[in-house]
């Protein structure tokens, strides 16, 4: 096994996933597919890897994944509502029995003193119902933010399959 710690966590998670017969979704916005990149780097990811969206604008997330754009301009693409409803919209989407969406401000600007630089949103739901929602902050550059993030949501799937 890797010592990389997210080949490492992306191992623990696949093994976790086969062995609970479930399969995953990813929803991403500020990591522009780099969950999905962890999971498929893993050999057999196709036993327990559905797919993924990268969406990274607005319209995409209201095209691909179904969030109303009433959500989007009440609470802006950094929110527990938006990702809730991006890890929803994956889920009707596919046929995946998990979801996992993260929508953030990874840097080095777009950030306000609402929405900082580093704050990120993500959202964990299973098809058969429920979703829990959870923001962080992270610090250092746009690539830290954006590693860390892919670490957390990892983390956020292997509670999901442990817990139920």
């Amino acid at each position: 096994m890797s010592q990389d710690p997210l080949q490492r966590n992306s191992e623990e998670l696949g093994r976790l996933l086969e062995a609970h017969g479930l399969r995953v979704v990813t929803a991403e916005s500020c990591t522009g597919g780099w969950i999905g990149k962890a999971l498929t780097d893993i050999a057999g990811s196709s036993g327990w890897v559905e797919g993924g969206f990268i969406s990274y604008s607005n319209r995409c997330k209201q095209q691909m994944l179904g969030v109303d754009p009433a959500l989007l301009g009440e609470h802006g693409a950094v929110s527990e509502p938006v990702v809730k409803a991006m890890a929803i919209g994956a889920l009707a989407r596919t046929d995946a029995d998990l979801s996992v969406a993260v929508s953030g401000v990874a840097g080095p600007g777009g950030g306000g003193a609402d929405k900082p630089v580093g704050l990120v949103w993500f959202a964990w739901a299973r098809a058969e119902g429920g979703v829990r929602a959870e923001a962080m902050r992270f610090s250092g550059d746009r690539e830290a933010i954006r590693l860390q993030a892919v670490v957390f949501a990892l983390h956020g799937l292997q509670e999901l399959v442990d817990g139920g």
